[in-house]
Parts: C-alpha cells; structure tokens; sequence
C-alpha cells in the first residue's frame, strides 16, 4: 500500500493531523478544511471521507479499513483506539425515502427532505465488516457491532451488538482498558 507523504498530507489542507498518520494514495478525502486527524492514524485504500458542515473528527489510534465510507452533512467522530473493518458505510445524513420527496445531491433542496444527525464511535469502539451505521447513533466506549451489522440506534458502553437492525447480544469485556494504560505507559 502506497501512503502520502508527510508533505502530501499537509498540501491536502486538513484542519489538524497529527504524527505518524498513514493515509493510502488511493483514498478520496473532500473538504479536507472540516478533517482533523489525531496521531498514529492509518486509513486504506478507496476509503472515502467526505466531510460536511459538521466535519469528520478522527482520535489517535484509529484505523479505517479498505473501502469504508464516512459521508453526510452533520459531524462523524471516530474515538481514540476506535476501528472501522472493511466496506464500513458511516452517514451523518440520509433522504427520505417515504416517496414525499426528491432524493440524491443533484436535486435542490426545496425539492428534498434529508435528516442529518451526529455519528459518533467511542473509544475503543469496534464496527466489523460491511456495516452501516445511520445518522445520529452514538456507539459507546468499548462498544462492539458485529459484521454485516444494521445500526439504526445508539449502543451501550462495552456491549457487543450484531444483526438487521443491530441488536445488543452481551457485555464485551474491559480488559482492553488496562492494555491501553500498558501501552501507553510503555510508549512514554
């Protein structure tokens, strides 16, 4: 995989990145001014990240796998230590599909109905392979979303969920909270 350089990332115009950020020269990011990424950041190839007013907000300790998408108009936070698997689709925004409207980005907006809500994955939150999560859910601390996972509400703290839509399943284990203080003791 071929990342940008140091250079590169910053001719991108990022409103802040961090150190040791590893971004693939075949990710698309747009309205790159409403981007911050922390340190110690990698994303894959044909991600991509579009950020409207609210921005994309990316913690440190953070990878997006290959052929995720973060798009919509309010804010998408991603928590330090948090993980997106691939085809992971994020949207901060959504049509309406009830038929009451015009739906897609070419149409003007008095002609359309678009809800937008926050998106916000906490540290340490874990969403597998191929979900979709929806405007305005808020997956806790610790939070896991199993693959092909639905997720239409907000998860609790250190629970596991999976399913159409996703569904809490059991408590995920905290072990994961002293590695952290571990590791990042040993990094100092």
């Amino acid at each position: 995989m071929s990342y940008l350089t140091r250079e590169q990332l910053e001719q991108l115009g990022l409103k802040e990145v961090g150190a040791n950020v590893k971004i693939s020269a075949k990710a698309s990011l747009y309205n790159c001014g409403r981007i911050s990424i922390g340190s110690n950041v990698r994303i894959d190839d044909f991600c991509v990240l579009s950020a409207g007013e609210g921005g994309i907000d990316i913690g440190s300790y953070v990878h997006v796998a290959v052929n995720c998408l973060l798009v919509g108009a309010a804010k998408v936070t991603l928590g330090d230590f948090s993980g997106i698997s691939s085809r992971v689709a994020i949207y901060s925004s959504s049509d309406d599909y009830s038929g009451n409207s015009l739906t897609n980005p070419t149409v003007p907006d008095e002609y359309t109905d678009r809800s937008h809500g926050d998106v916000t994955l906490g540290r340490h939150a874990i969403v597998g392979a191929g979900s979709v999560i929806l405007p305005g859910v808020s997956i806790g601390d610790g939070a896991a979303v199993g693959a092909l996972s639905l997720v239409t509400k907000n998860c609790e703290e250190f629970y596991i969920y999976a399913g159409n839509p996703a569904k809490k399943l059991k408590r995920r284990a905290t072990k994961l909270l002293q590695l952290e203080h571990q590791f990042l003791n040993a990094s100092n």
